[in-house]
C-alpha cells in the first residue's frame, strides 16, 4: 500500500546526477509527496544521488533524492526517486500548482478545442495565474 497518492503530470525537469556533474533535460511523470518518477533517455543505478529541478513551476524549486528504481519503458527508461529533502509544505504546493496546470490544460481542450502539451499548458497558466496563487504562508496563516 502507498503511503502518498501520485499526481500523473508530464512537464520538462532538469535531472543532475550527483556523480555525473551533468545537467539531463527529462520529463516528469508522476509526483507525489514522498517522490517523484521521470522519463530519462539513459538508465539510472539505484542509490544514485539526483537533484531534480522544476523550472516552469518554481524556479526555487529544487529538491534532492534518491534513485530507487530504474525500468525500460519504450525507448528510454523511467526513474523513481524518493525525495530525501521533507519540505513537505513545500512539496505539497509544488503538487497543487502541477494539478492546477493539468486541469488547466484539460480544460482549455474541452472549452476551446486547443491541445496544449505540458510545457504550454505550464507557460499559460503560470502567466495567468501563478501571482494569484496563494503561498504556504498565506494558507499556514489563514487556516
Amino acid at each position: 500500500m502507498r503511503l502518498y497518492i501520485r499526481h500523473p503530470v508530464e512537464i520538462p525537469i532538469e535531472c543532475e546526477p550527483a556523480e555525473a556533474g551533468e545537467v539531463l533535460q527529462e520529463h516528469l511523470a508522476n509526483i507525489s509527496l514522498g517522490g517523484l518518477a521521470f522519463h530519462s533517455g539513459r538508465p539510472f543505478q539505484p542509490q544514485t544521488i539526483v537533484t531534480v529541478r522544476i523550472p516552469l513551476i518554481d524556479e526555487r524549486f529544487q529538491a534532492t533524492g534518491q534513485v530507487a528504481w530504474c525500468i525500460p519503458r519504450g525507448e528510454g527508461f523511467e526513474v523513481g526517486m524518493k525525495l530525501l529533502e521533507q519540505n513537505e509544505a513545500f512539496q505539497a504546493r509544488m503538487i497543487e500548482q502541477l494539478c492546477y496546470i493539468e486541469r488547466y490544460r484539460q480544460d482549455i481542450l474541452r472549452e476551446q478545442g486547443r491541445r496544449l502539451d505540458p510545457e504550454q499548458a505550464a507557460r499559460e497558466w503560470i502567466s495567468r495565474y501563478a501571482a494569484d496563487f496563494p503561498g504556504a504562508r498565506e494558507r499556514e496563516t489563514s487556516a
